[in-house]
């Protein structure tokens, strides 16, 4: 006798109203570990990157549309989004002579400046790097041109340099025999009498050079300290037994060890200086020689008027500062891969 079917209650699928495969009832996975971690830090880095776009990205998109718009200072507010869009702003940047001077200004003021401020990095971190008493106050010391607010330290060097009452010319004038002062940030060009020859020497923009330099040691100081403390002491002993120099120990093994700071360094101050505009504004206000593409942008703006020129030149430096800002991570990616 064949036995009565049986019945069973429903499945534990229906009962839970999912699919076998633990789905829900629209289909839906729950999410994973790694995206909700993805999730969280989005939430978490929302603020900030609402401030990046607000205070950054849309200044910027505005400054480029400006950019091709005719606009004075004095319609700013008059003038629509999308008004009078032309190229003529551009070709008038690009036509006028003043750009390419200033631009020259600035890559010879760029170069200068970044090229003293890593050498006299590297020579204080080399002075520093063996122990001696006191080199920790050294040290500290070194650190005050960087961290001390720009306007004071342009207030002292205009004090120092003044013509009239200055200590750089009361020196030079009573110890090195100088005829006559000289008026270091407002005299464009001198002529120096050297066998013969008179060459001229850009007074002014060798002076702001020199102040760039000397505030801006301090960061090519700590990076390459840093290198020096990792140096291993093993080869420079072995070297000092084999009877290498002090010239022959750095030339051969401590630089060639310094060289991809050095490298990243030489790309960093270059962008920072290119970009430079509040040092040589405060010192020479951009006169005697000095006019470098930041303070053109400057007088365009507030002196011409010309809104739309100064957002076209603008325009122009950031994508000369995006070249080397991929320069520079171009050096990077390839610095770290010769470290892997």
């Amino acid at each position: 006798m064949a036995a009565p079917p049986t019945t069973t209650g429903p499945s534990k699928a229906s009962r839970s109203g999912g699919t076998p495969s633990g789905r829900g009832s629209a289909g839906r996975r729950p999410p994973t570990l790694r995206e909700r971690d993805a999730r969280s830090g989005l939430l978490l880095i929302s603020p900030t990157l609402i401030i990046v776009v607000v205070v950054v990205v849309v200044p910027l998109a505005w400054s480029a549309l400006i950019a091709f718009q005719r606009m004075r200072l004095i319609n700013v507010g008059r003038t629509g989004l999308f008004d009078d869009l032309t190229l003529r702003n551009f070709v008038t940047v690009f036509s006028s002579d003043a750009l390419w001077s200033s631009l020259g200004t600035t890559v010879f003021y760029t170069v200068g400046s970044t090229f003293l401020a890593i050498v006299l990095g590297l020579v204080a971190a080399l002075l520093v790097r063996r122990p001696f008493r006191g080199r920790t106050f050294v040290r500290a010391a070194m650190l005050i041109p960087y961290v001390a607010p720009v306007v004071a330290a342009t207030f002292v060097w205009r004090v120092m340099l003044n013509p009239e009452f200055g200590i750089i010319n009361t020196w030079g004038t009573r110890l090195f025999g100088w005829d006559d002062p000289v008026a270091f940030l407002s005299q464009a060009r001198a002529d120096v009498s050297f066998l013969g020859l008179e060459i001229p020497i850009p007074v002014a923009l060798l002076t702001v050079i020199a102040f760039e330099g000397w505030r801006n040691f301090p960061f090519a100081f700590l990076f390459i300290l840093a290198r020096l403390s990792a140096l291993s002491d093993e080869v420079e002993e072995a070297a000092i037994v084999d009877g290498a120099t002090p010239l022959q120990r750095f030339r051969y093994i401590v630089l060639p060890q310094l060289m991809p700071v050095i490298a990243v360094l030489v790309v960093l101050r270059f962008i920072w200086t290119f970009n430079e505009f509040d040092s040589i504004f405060l010192l020479t206000g951009g006169t005697a020689g000095t006019n470098v593409v930041s303070v053109r942008v400057y007088e365009l703006l507030t002196v011409q008027r010309n809104v739309g020129g100064a957002a076209a030149q603008s325009v122009f430096l950031a994508l000369v500062l995006l070249v080397l800002v991929g320069t520079y991570l171009l050096v990077v990616r390839k610095r770290g891969g010769q470290q892997l």
